[in-house]
C-alpha cells in the first residue's frame, strides 16, 4: 500500500468517526439512565449509582480498585500452576509477577517476560485481558471528572468512580472491541485456546490474539500475547491489518476531544485541542519517516510487509499514545528516529494520548499554559469561565511535574549501577539512550521499549513497577484534585481581558508550552543520548 494513502486513509477513517462517536462518548458519561446489566452490577456490588462522591473519595476509589486489581493479578500470575490452560507453564517469579501486576493495572503494559513461553492462556484472558479493559476505563473516569470540574458550578460533587469505570467498559470498550475483534480474525489475525500447531517438526505457538489485540490497541494497552508483538504476523499479518491497528489506538484519544467539546458547550474548544495533538503527531511523524528514510540500513529492524512507512505510522502513533505496541524494533531505529518516539513520550504522551489520559493530559498542560499568559498580562489566568489560582495550578504542577522527576531519578541511578552495563546490548550514546527510553517508557505508562536493554534483574522489575505505579497514579490524584478545586468555583463572565481560548493564539500557546515543559526538563538528557547519536 503506498505511503500516502495509508496515511490518508487513516486520516479519513478517523475523521469519519469524529463526531459520532465522539458525541456518543459525551452521551455515556452523562446520561442518568442505567442499563439492567449495569444496576445487576451495582446490586452486586453493593453500590448506589445515584450517589456522587468528593474528589478525595473518587480518588481512593480508583486507588483502591487498582490495588486491589494488582493483588489478584499478582496472586493469578503466582498460582498459574494451578490454572486451567496453563499448558504445564510454572509460576510466574516474584519480581517478574510484581512487575507485570503493576504494569497491566497501570495501563502501561511493559513486559518482561515472552509471553508464549511463560503465560497461560488464564493469565492472559482472566488476568491480563481484564485488566486491558478496566485500566483504560480507569483513564476514561478520570478525564470525565476533569471535564465535569470545568462544567459544573459551586458543587463538590464529581460523579461516581463506579457508575464511570462500568459504563466505560460495558458501553464503550467491550462493544468496540469485539466488533474489531472480528475485523482481526476476518483479516488473518489468530484465535485460538491451542499452545500452538506443528509445522515441519517444529511447534509454532497460536493464541486468543485477536480478542487480546483489539483491547490492546483500542485501549491503548500494548501488551502483546505473542512475544513479537504487533510485529508477528499472527497477531498483524498485513498491511491493512496494520493500518487498523493504527486506527484502533488512535480513535478514542481522537474522537474525546469532540467529547470534551461537546460537553463544555464550545465544540471549537475540543478543536484547538485536536489541532495541537495533530501537529505535533504529524511533526514527530515527519522526523521519524525523513531519519529512517535516510539511515544507512533503513529496513533494519522493520518488517517487509509494512515498509518504512507503516512502521513509523505505527511507532509515531504508539509512543504519541500510551500504547507501547510495536510493529518494529524501535532499537534499530536511526538516533533521531529513536529520539522522535522518545521524545514522543517525555512530551507527555498528549499527542493525542492514550484513553482519557491524553485529554486530561492535554488539559492540565492548557491550565499551565493559561497561568503562564496570566504571568504574561499581569492578570489572575482563566479557563473555561474557572479562575486559576493557587490551588489549581499547584495540582496542575504536580501533576505535570511527576513523570520527569521520577523517570530521571531512576534512570540516573540504573545509569550508575555497576550491573547495568552488562544489561545493554550497546555502548555509549545508544546505550544511554536505551536507559532513558526504559524508563520514560515505565513513568509515562507506554510500554514499548527499545528491546535493546535486558530488565530481567532484580532492581530493573522493582524500579520500572514502582516508575510505573508512581507515573499513573500521582498524575490521577492531582488531575482529580483540580477537577474538585474547579468544581467549587463559581464561573467568571467573559471580558474584554479574557484571552480566547478557541483560536490560533492558544492553540500556539498550548502546544509551546507543551514543548518548553519537555524541552526544559530533557534537553540535557537527550543530548546525551539520541541527539548525540544521531549527530555522529
Amino acid at each position: 500500500m503506498a505511503a500516502w494513502i495509508q496515511l490518508a486513509a487513516l486520516i479519513a477513517a478517523l475523521a469519519i468517526v469524529y463526531v459520532p462517536l465522539g458525541d456518543y462518548l459525551a452521551r455515556v458519561f452523562t446520561t442518568t439512565e442505567h442499563s439492567k446489566v449495569e444496576r445487576a452490577i451495582y446490586r452486586v456490588a453493593r453500590i448506589d449509582p445515584e450517589s456522587e462522591q468528593r474528589w478525595p473519595v473518587y480518588a481512593l476509589s480508583v486507588l483502591g480498585f487498582s490495588f486491589v486489581s494488582v493483588v489478584v493479578l499478582y496472586l493469578l500470575q503466582r498460582l498459574q500452576p494451578l490454572l486451567p490452560f496453563s499448558f504445564h507453564r510454572g509460576s510466574i517469579p516474584p519480581g517478574m509477577a510484581f512487575n507485570t501486576a503493576i504494569s497491566f493495572v497501570t495501563n502501561t503494559n511493559w513486559q518482561s517476560y515472552v509471553p508464549e513461553t511463560v503465560m497461560g492462556h488464564t493469565v492472559q484472558m482472566v488476568g491480563l485481558t481484564v485488566q486491558n479493559f478496566v485500566s483504560a476505563a480507569v483513564g476514561l473516569a478520570v478525564a470525565m471528572v476533569l471535564i465535569r470540574g470545568f462544567v459544573r458550578q459551586r458543587t463538590n460533587r464529581l460523579g461516581n468512580a463506579w457508575v464511570d469505570i462500568v459504563r466505560g467498559t460495558l458501553r464503550i470498550l467491550l462493544p468496540l472491541s469485539f466488533i474489531f475483534a472480528l475485523v482481526l480474525v476476518a483479516g488473518g489475525v489468530v484465535m485460538s485456546l491451542h499452545s500452538g500447531v506443528s509445522v515441519d517438526g517444529q511447534t509454532v505457538a497460536i493464541a486468543p490474539a485477536a480478542s487480546q489485540e483489539a483491547i490492546k490497541e483500542l485501549g491503548t494497552n500494548g501488551g502483546g500475547i505473542l512475544n513479537a508483538n504487533s510485529a508477528h504476523p499472527f497477531e498483524n499479518p498485513s498491511a491493512w491489518t496494520n493500518l487498523a491497528e493504527i486506527f484502533l489506538l488512535l480513535v478514542i484519544p481522537v474522537s474525546l476531544t469532540r467529547t470534551f467539546g461537546t460537553m463544555v458547550g464550545n465544540r471549537k474548544q475540543g478543536y484547538v485541542l485536536l489541532s495541537v495533538m495533530g501537529t505535533i503527531w504529524a511533526g514527530m511523524l515527519a522526523v521519524m519517516w525523513w531519519s529512517e528514510a535516510h539511515g544507512l540500513r533503513p529496513m533494519e529492524g522493520k518488517e517487509v510487509r509494512f515498509g518504512i512507512p507503516g512502521s513509523v505510522l505505527f511507532a509515531d502513533s504508539t509512543t504519541g499514545t500510551s500504547t507501547g505496541a510495536v510493529n518494529a524494533m524501535h532499537d534499530s531505529f536511526t538516533g533521531f528516529g529513536g529520539g522522535a518516539a522518545l521524545l514522543n513520550m517525555l512530551l507527555g504522551e498528549v499527542t493525542p494520548g492514550g484513553v482519557g489520559t491524553g485529554l486530561y493530559g492535554i488539559l492540565v498542560m492548557a491550565v499551565i499554559a493559561m497561568f503562564l499568559a496570566g504571568l504574561m498580562v499581569g492578570r489572575t489566568p482563566e479557563y473555561l469561565g474557572k479562575k486559576l489560582g493557587r490551588r489549581e495550578v499547584t495540582a496542575a504542577a504536580v501533576s505535570i511535574l511527576a513523570m520527569p522527576t521520577v523517570m530521571l531519578v531512576a534512570a540516573g541511578i540504573a545509569a550508575v549501577l555497576p550491573g547495568t552495563g552488562s544489561a545493554l546490548n550497546n555502548p555509549g550514546a545508544h546505550g544511554l539512550s536505551e536507559i532513558l527510553y526504559a524508563y520514560a517508557s515505565a513513568s509515562n505508562n507506554n510500554g514499548s521499549a527499545f528491546a535493546g536493554i535486558t530488565v530481567t534483574s532484580d532492581w530493573f522489575q522493582a524500579s520500572l513497577g514502582v516508575c510505573m505505579a508512581l507515573g499513573r497514579f500521582i498524575p490521577i490524584v492531582a488531575t482529580l484534585a483540580l477537577a474538585g478545586f474547579l468544581s467549587e468555583q463559581k464561573k467568571v463572565p467573559v471580558t474584554a481581558g479574557t484571552l480566547p481560548t478557541t483560536g490560533p493564539l492558544f492553540a500556539a500557546l498550548l502546544g509551546g508550552a507543551i514543548v518548553l515543559v519537555a524541552a526544559l526538563t530533557f534537553i540535557p538528557a537527550l543530548a546525551l543520548g539520541p541527539i548525540a547519536e544521531g549527530l555522529l
